[in-house]
């Protein structure tokens, strides 16, 4: 995908053996590759017109899949039904309810544009710098993480506009980690694996901190799991989770991040009995340093759930305790993220899946 002139130049030149003579390649590089190659080049070249494309056809993606939703809503930020240049239509996406959070892609893009420009001018520290950076994919208003179709345009939307930085940058080191995560999001894993391994090597040949390069990692795992290739993924969630205690200490969101992938990749290869060791270990922290309303107190409460009825050697008492648990997961998740949200979805998958296997351990 980062490589897609090069990709699209190599595609040309195995094409060339396939015409009849030089006149019928001269012809068609006449009537057809010359004007492509213009339209890239007035476009900012090949990664900047692929990203304006893209991002093009993930918006028109997420405004289609929120049509039902924001029927008859106006922009929060522009206060406009439809954008007054791009003409689209509203999204949503986050934890907002009711007649809050509508919003136009390119509203939300520009506004975590503006304020990202404004960090970089003023020199922020760290700290402040990335809590203006959230903008690019956590909402203003309810304060959550955009999911799905949403934050895979907002991913396009966010590279597209710093794409043309030098490999070095910050900010484009941070948007292909936006893109990845944007591209997960919306279920394309095969493009998303490609990003992060891109982003993984990038990296490396920067030299950037190990903290940076274990949330890359833990990243890339996660694009390993969902690929079906669950060793590479165990293998990789282990050496970030060690990584990140030895480094952050056990109280820190990236080490309990990876505690709750880690766990994830051990019930995916049914090592239950271990994932419960080290949830037993690491939920009562996030619990106490989260909260339990945070994201991944809820999703390491339902992990913890899963390894306990999904075991086949779980006693009542367990079969018991995981519904309990999820019962009380599931409204934490719907006060917290609403009922719409993936994770809650998923939860309330789970929690239907412990009760049946309650009721068929109970029954005579």
């Amino acid at each position: 995908m980062l490589d897609w002139y090069n990709c699209l130049e190599k595609q040309s030149n195995a094409q060339a053996d396939t015409y009849c003579d030089s006149t019928c390649q001269h012809d068609h590089w006449r009537r057809g590759h010359k004007q492509i190659c213009k339209r890239i080049h007035r476009g900012g070249n090949a990664e900047q017109y692929n990203a304006d494309k893209k991002y093009k056809e993930a918006v028109a993606v997420a405004v289609e899949a929120c049509a039902e939703d924001t029927k008859g809503q106006t922009c929060y930020i522009c206060t406009q039904a439809l954008h007054w240049k791009t003409k689209e239509g509203l999204v949503r996406m986050c934890s907002c309810r009711g007649t809050a959070g509508f919003a136009h892609v390119s509203c939300l893009a520009e506004q975590a544009k503006i304020l990202v420009a404004e960090a970089e001018a003023n020199n922020l520290r760290a700290e402040a710098f990335d809590k203006r950076w959230k903008r690019w994919s956590w909402c203003s208003l309810c304060e959550q993480e955009y999911h799905g179709v949403v934050r895979c345009a907002l991913g396009w939307a966010c590279w597209k506009t710093y794409v043309g930085q030098s490999e070095g940058d910050r900010v484009r080191r941070y948007a292909m980690n936006q893109l990845g995560n944007g591209l997960f999001e919306a279920d394309h894993y095969e493009d998303a694996l490609t990003v992060r391994e891109a982003e993984l090597a990038m990296k490396k040949r920067l030299g950037v901190s190990e903290h940076n390069i274990l949330v890359a990692q833990g990243n890339l795992s996660n694009s390993y799991s969902q690929m079906g290739r669950l060793e590479e993924a165990l293998q990789m969630d282990r050496d970030v989770y060690y990584g990140s205690l030895k480094l952050e200490g056990e109280e820190h969101e990236i080490t309990l991040t990876a505690a709750f992938c880690y766990t994830a990749s051990l019930i995916d290869l049914h090592r239950h009995a271990e994932a419960k060791v080290l949830l037993n270990k690491t939920l009562p922290v996030a619990r106490r340093v989260l909260g339990e309303n945070g994201e991944i107190t809820i999703r390491m409460s339902g992990s913890y759930a899963m390894a306990l009825y999904e075991d086949d050697g779980a006693t009542l008492d367990e079969l018991r305790e995981a519904v309990a648990t999820l019962e009380a997961t599931e409204r934490t998740a719907r006060r917290v993220l609403g009922g719409a949200h993936p994770i809650t979805g998923s939860i309330e998958k789970g929690l239907q899946q412990a009760r049946k296997t309650l009721a068929a351990f109970a029954a005579p």
